[in-house]
């Protein structure tokens, strides 16, 4: 009991982050909402205006929720990647995990049957998404097994991405104007535009997939020891192997389909939780970046859409001007190590 409580300061801290970021995001915009005005139409006796209602129901708290689940998603499937490739530097961008969903997208996206069908069901978007996920994944996994430096492998998995952006690029030169426009828009990186029943669908794949996550945390303790000592736990290495590729490709694979590609949260939050939570305990970091990477997409999302208003931010450029120093730091640090 005694082990646990001294992470109690750790998660309040996070729930308290958490909080403070979606009564940011809430009362903050191209149209301000007092907090006074948010305390007392939520928890008090006062009533939204119809315009407030509209703003806050409508698209503030859809985008927030969206913000909540992708950015936590993406931060536990950038840990569970971390932790089957033992290197805290990659990540579902890195490993070109959300080119190959960009890729599968724009396949079906650049054909109008096909895009019809994942445009007006959320579900056939994800399906496609982690089609592509797995596809770009299935080729770092096969080239893996020919090399032993962490540093090739990371390579491999941009070169991955690289090829997968060119076959993309290839299908917008001979796309019609629309396509290449919806495209173009859902490739920037954004929360805008959630809708109730995208959230639903996300929901019904991110909250089990996480749980999942949690759930085998003692295996994972193990494996983070080693292969053997996991194995001497009772772990069936080859299918713990799989299910760790899997759930982080479940889970980056529905972000890039409903925000699209957004770089650095993968990387740089499981990292940042481990400094400030100064644990590997799964038990604990699996919870801890969840809620950290909620928080990060949320101020990251109040960046982009305020810092420049009324122009916004595509996403990606916000993360990644807050995570490479991080991955700068992560390479020169695992440097002086060795």
């Amino acid at each position: 009991m005694g082990q646990k409580r001294k992470y109690y300061p750790l998660f309040g801290f996070l729930i308290f982050l958490l909080i403070f970021s979606i009564f940011l995001n809430l009362s903050k915009g191209s149209a301000n909402i007092g907090l006074k005005t948010l305390y007392n139409g939520i928890f008090g006796s006062g009533e939204f205006s119809q315009m407030e209602s509209n703003i806050l129901f409508k698209i503030r708290m859809p985008r927030i929720i969206a913000a909540i689940l992708f950015g936590g998603a993406l931060s536990v499937s950038g840990y569970m990647l971390q932790t089957f490739f033992r290197n805290p530097i990659v990540g579902p961008f890195v490993l070109g995990i959300s080119s190959g969903a960009k890729l599968f997208v724009s396949l079906f996206m650049f054909n109008a049957i096909s895009w019809t069908f994942i445009n007006e069901n959320p579900l056939g978007m994800f399906l496609v998404s982690f089609m592509g996920s797995m596809f770009a994944m299935f080729f770092v996994l096969l080239l893996s097994k020919s090399v032993k430096s962490s540093a090739a492998l990371i390579i491999i998995g941009i070169m991955i991405g690289y090829i997968a952006s060119a076959g993309t690029n290839f299908m917008v030169a001979f796309a019609d104007d629309r396509n290449i426009a919806n495209l173009h828009n859902w490739s920037l990186g954004t929360f805008s535009g959630a809708t109730w029943d995208m959230l639903k669908v996300s929901a019904f794949i991110i909250i089990p997939a996480v749980i999942v996550v949690y759930l085998i945390s003692k295996p994972l303790e193990g494996y983070l020891l080693g292969e053997n000592y996991a194995k001497t736990m009772g772990a069936n290495i080859k299918v713990f192997r799989v299910l760790l590729i899997v759930l982080s490709s479940v889970l980056s694979a529905c972000v890039t389909a409903f925000a699209g590609p957004i770089s650095f949260v993968g990387i740089a939050v499981p990292h940042v939780t481990k400094i400030i939570g100064k644990t590997a305990n799964p038990r604990i970091l699996t919870p801890a970046i969840f809620l950290f990477g909620a928080s990060f997409a949320l101020i990251a999302d109040f960046f982009a859409r305020n810092l420049f208003a009324p122009s916004e931010l595509n996403l990606s450029t916000v993360t990644s001007f807050i995570g490479a120093p991080i991955v700068i730091y992560l390479m020169v640090s695992r440097r002086k190590e060795k």
